[in-house]
């Protein structure tokens, strides 16, 4: 049974404006795969869920059994977890597709954990808009 964890962020600057993914995916402590992208003007909580439905494809074609996701989003980890309720339509059906997502794996965990154990996700997602940003004023 393989294991890994995965820590996730969206940034959005704006809210809604420019927003960027960071995953940093971990097997037995050792860096996997380092993903930042830029995913178009978004708010900051589709930027969050985009981040872990990214994480989950990632997963799934990894072909691992058992995950475990590290957030420092408190919505998104309580909404998946069912503790707080999904209010607003846009974040409905990626809900919906997280839900489908998590059901490939043996195991999946989330946590939510300070902005401070998740600097690596976090400063993926700040690159990725950061370097949208470059690019359009080249």
């Amino acid at each position: 049974m393989r294991q890994l964890d995965i820590y996730i962020d969206g940034a959005a600057k704006g809210n809604p404006g420019p927003a960027g993914i960071g995953v940093v995916i971990l097997q037995d402590g050792r860096a996997l795969k380092n993903i930042s992208r830029f995913i178009g003007n978004k708010t900051n909580n589709v930027a969050e869920y985009s981040a872990l439905i990214y994480a989950l494809q990632e997963a799934l074609i990894l072909r691992v059994d058992k995950i475990r996701v590290w957030t420092d989003s408190e919505l998104l980890s309580k909404q998946i977890k069912g503790e707080y309720r999904v209010k607003h339509e846009n974040l409905k059906p990626l809900f919906e597709q997280v839900k489908h997502l998590t059901g490939g794996f043996g195991s999946f965990e989330i946590h939510h954990i300070s902005r401070e154990r998740n600097c690596g996700a976090d400063k993926l997602a700040n690159q990725a808009v950061k370097e949208a940003k470059i690019r359009r004023q080249a």
